[in-house]
């Protein structure tokens, strides 16, 4: 299929909005919790008036049911939380620094769990990226809980890439992802309900005011419309040039950062060297695993 501009202007504009996520969790005023639970309950609710109109159906068998409930309600639902938290205990460039490490940790996480061999290559790339993160963990030591959160966050997003690589050979992006949503969503609001019971004030779950507005842009626009988009774009572009654009994305949101909160996400020049090594370690694997294939 041949690509125009207003395609890669989409696709860009898509990785755009990826990047805007960690500016609205910023600007949700609530507890972490309660923003997982209400982006991931709207998004279902929204996905599955998305099913009904188009007439698609979302029953698959049962125990693939609770493989996808389970991965949403655990391993998705604890990336979302420490992505959020991290950008909440430090800041957005922290928080998106660390999630740009997913597809490296992925580089690892998926041949251990194919029972493959590790190539050279991919323990080469993995030993910069410490290098780089230690780099990073010297500058902003102030920051040291947000970067251990993001990268764990990363590391989270790695395996449930993984999983779902097994799972997206039986079922749609859509049924997968309604499913894991659904799983976050009934994951969060047990905790949620216990804080509401016990009364505690100082732990604040329901959107206040504004908030409201940035949930519902945060399901609908940067989770219902920018990830059906980003499906369409993987039909358009090879997955090797969506998944390399795709690296643009804490780059995207560091600047939006900036632009929306100023000072407050000025870094050190330790950081962004460390920052640069990332990203150009996270943009050049890919090349070269094309080059060598």
């Amino acid at each position: 299929m041949k690509t125009t501009f207003k395609d890669y202007f989409t696709l860009h504009f898509v990785i755009l909005i990826f990047g805007f996520t960690a500016i609205l969790g910023q600007l949700i005023s609530i507890h972490t919790l309660g923003l997982v639970f209400f982006r991931t309950f709207l998004a279902t609710l929204g996905f599955y008036i998305y099913f009904k109109i188009k007439g698609l159906s979302i029953e698959i068998d049962t125990k693939a049911q609770w493989e996808l409930l389970g991965t949403g309600g655990i391993v998705v639902a604890l990336h979302w939380f420490t992505f959020f938290y991290s950008a909440k205990v430090s800041t957005i460039a922290i928080s998106l620094v660390g999630l740009s490490t997913t597809s490296l940790w992925t580089s690892f996480i998926e041949p251990l769990w194919n029972k493959k061999q590790i190539q050279p290559l991919q323990v080469f790339m993995g030993i910069v990226v410490v290098f780089a993160l230690y780099f990073i963990f010297v500058s902003e030591f102030n920051h040291i809980w947000g970067l251990v959160l993001s990268i764990i966050c990363a590391i989270l997003g790695a395996i449930f890439s993984v999983l779902n690589g097994q799972f997206s050979k039986k079922y749609s992006p859509e049924i997968i992802t309604f499913y894991e949503m659904l799983g976050v969503a009934v994951s969060t609001a047990f905790p949620m309900l216990y804080i509401l019971v016990s009364g505690n004030t100082n732990i604040v779950v329901i959107p206040q005011g504004l908030d409201w507005l940035w949930i519902l842009i945060l399901a609908f626009a940067c989770t219902i419309y920018a990830y059906t988009e980003s499906v369409n774009l993987v039909r358009i572009f090879s997955a090797y040039t969506f998944n390399l654009t795709l690296n643009l994305e804490p780059v995207y949101g560091i600047i939006l950062a900036y632009v929306v909160f100023g000072e407050k996400e000025r870094m050190t020049t330790g950081f962004y060297i460390g920052t640069l090594v990332i990203l150009g370690t996270v943009l050049i694997y890919p090349m070269i695993q094309k080059t060598n294939e």
